[in-house]
């Protein structure tokens, strides 16, 4: 269920840090049955890290708290819409719910780009102006893979 002083928490943070030059507007809030779990910004600027979204950062805090990869049952608080970066670590996290404040448009009103990154996603990944992609043989990754099957490890 929706909670405003979580958001709260999240838009505050992204002010603070914002206002000290961290990183850009976005802040996130993780909860778990209710329990504020981890709060954090964007990080980019004073980390020099571009994976460094509010998301992530939280994601990464609320992993070290609960000391688990698997964030099954959390539900994360975003100051904007998550970009697809943050989109696919949010499902890699196997979290199921995400309350936004900000949308997509929004954020590139005021100059970001996740539109641009949506839009090479939409290409089929196609336009090499953007991004190109070769595949360089498979061998030494089938290798690889077919190791770590022999391994029975956890799948994430």
């Amino acid at each position: 269920m929706y909670d405003q002083t979580i958001m709260n928490l999240a838009v505050k943070e992204a002010n603070r840090t914002m206002k000290k030059n961290i990183g850009g507007p976005f802040g996130a809030a993780i909860v778990k049955d209710g329990e504020l779990i981890a709060v954090s910004s964007n990080h980019v600027l004073s980390s020099h890290d571009p994976t460094a979204h509010a998301e992530v950062m939280a994601i990464r805090k609320a992993g070290r708290r609960l000391k688990t990869h698997d964030l099954s049952g959390c539900e994360i608080y975003a100051s904007g819409y998550p970009c697809p970066m943050c989109l696919s670590a949010i499902i890699w996290a196997n979290i199921k719910k995400v309350y936004v404040s900000g949308m997509p448009k929004d954020a590139e009103d005021i100059g970001f780009r996740d539109d641009y990154i949506y839009r090479f996603i939409k290409s089929d990944m196609a336009d090499k102006d953007v991004l190109e992609i070769e595949p360089s043989g498979r061998g030494p990754a089938l290798e690889l893979y077919k190791e770590y099957a022999s391994l029975s490890k956890e799948i994430y």
